[in-house]
């Protein structure tokens, strides 16, 4: 039996915007099971107490989106005992070691060359649009393996905004949950306590100033428009949701009945 998720969301001090995704309705009057799905940012400062309410969650496996790059930036998830690790990296939401470390040290010219007139929120629609077309593989093997009863499981990326975002997306969309309930669970990723802290190198005065912050804000944001333009991507390949569920991610009908009665209500 897996613990039941209490209804006050806890309060972990080295782990960012996690939540568990039970109760979303699907449009056949169902519900996400409490206690089975969960997403969060990277475990990797997860502090003795945060990791031991994670090992109270009896998870299976945990999914790490990120790439080498992050994992060299921000360390390894903490080790939990029992848990299964799997790491998939999905394409970063903004590609490019080169283009993060001027994130991190540009200077105000700089940023407003790579991210100014539209350019920050452009690179973020497009990366969603290439994590659907291109990672195939990779949400095709996170759905069987939910499918197999490798849950409880955890999704996470570095801030569990995009690449766990969409990822939680699709399974939800394999689900059958209500878009608009899909979108609401993506922009909770907003609230002030669960955003990515933004890293930037330099005096507080300089690094952070209110151009600057407006400058980054489309990479650190979720916003409806990146997500639409995955729904659409979707649209656009595959003809929609079904098509790209059994001949994109290679779900066959009877996985997909296995994968809700795994996590559903």
């Amino acid at each position: 039996m897996t613990q039941q998720i209490p209804s006050t969301e806890p309060e972990l001090a080295g782990v960012r915007n996690f939540r568990d995704v039970g109760g979303l309705p699907t449009v056949d009057g169902r519900r996400v099971r409490h206690g089975v799905l969960f997403r969060s940012g990277h475990l990797a400062h997860a502090t003795d107490e945060d990791a031991a309410f994670l090992s109270s969650l009896g998870l299976h496996t945990i999914f790490d989106f990120r790439n080498a790059a992050d994992q060299k930036l921000e360390g390894p998830d903490v080790e939990l005992p029992g848990v299964r690790n799997v790491n998939l990296p999905l394409s970063d939401p903004a590609d490019g070691a080169e283009f993060w470390k001027m994130v991190r040290d540009g200077d105000i010219d700089q940023l407003r060359a790579i991210l100014g007139e539209g350019q920050a929120a452009g690179r973020m629609i497009a990366s969603y649009r290439s994590i659907i077309k291109e990672r195939t593989a990779e949400h095709s093997r996170v759905l069987h393996s939910l499918a197999e009863d490798n849950v409880p499981a955890l999704m996470h990326c570095a801030a569990g905004k995009d690449r766990a975002g969409l990822s939680v997306a699709v399974t939800l969309l394999a689900l059958g949950v209500e878009r608009e309930a899909i979108l609401a669970d993506y922009l909770e990723s907003n609230a002030k306590h669960r955003r990515y802290k933004i890293r930037r190198n330099g005096s507080q005065a300089t690094a952070y100033t209110p151009e600057v912050l407006e400058l980054l804000s489309p990479l650190f944001d979720a916003r409806a428009e990146y997500l639409a333009a995955a729904m659409e991507t979707i649209g656009e390949t595959w003809g929609g949701v079904d098509t790209y569920l059994e001949r994109g991610l290679g779900l066959a009908s009877e996985t997909r009945e296995r994968l809700r009665e795994r996590l559903l209500d």
